[in-house]
């Protein structure tokens, strides 16, 4: 039998991108409801890496702060309305401002000292090592 670990933030996430996904469909709904930016992350995963990467367009990679603890990875930042003009009226707003968090449990243990970030024309890519596994030791108990 396999033990799997519980992972109450995994859960959490799977149902908030699924109410995110139903609002989607649904864009006069979700200016109204959801007026947080968030942005979509594909995670992918090769031999020895696990690849993060994400569209944030009209940020500035000083806007951004990625923070890994306990193989967790928190990707946070804030798209910011450039200046408001007092004149202007808007035909259709669909730009989706704000501030963001987004918090991802890796699925394999990685090294914090290999991890690669970078931030070009509006893609963030973040690159991690895996760690090597760790055999498990099984060790038998004598019955007194």
């Amino acid at each position: 039998m396999t033990l799997m670990k519980f992972e109450p933030i995994r859960e959490m996430e799977s149902l908030h991108e699924r109410f995110g996904r139903m609002f989607e469909n649904f864009p006069f709904l979700s200016s109204n409801f959801t007026e947080n930016f968030s942005p979509r992350i594909d995670i992918s995963e090769t031999d020895d890496k696990i690849v993060i990467e994400s569209e944030i367009s009209g940020l500035k990679k000083e806007d951004l702060k990625i923070t890994l603890q306990d193989n967790i990875i928190t990707i946070e930042g804030e798209k910011k309305k450039e200046s408001e003009d007092k004149g202007k009226t808007y035909i259709r707003n669909e730009r989706i401002f704000g501030s963001f968090k987004r918090c991802f449990t890796l699925p394999t243990e990685v090294d914090n000292e290999k991890v690669d970030a970078s931030f070009e024309n509006g893609m963030l890519k973040i690159e991690l090592t895996k760690k090597e596994p760790v055999p498990i030791k099984t060790k038998e108990i004598k019955i007194k």
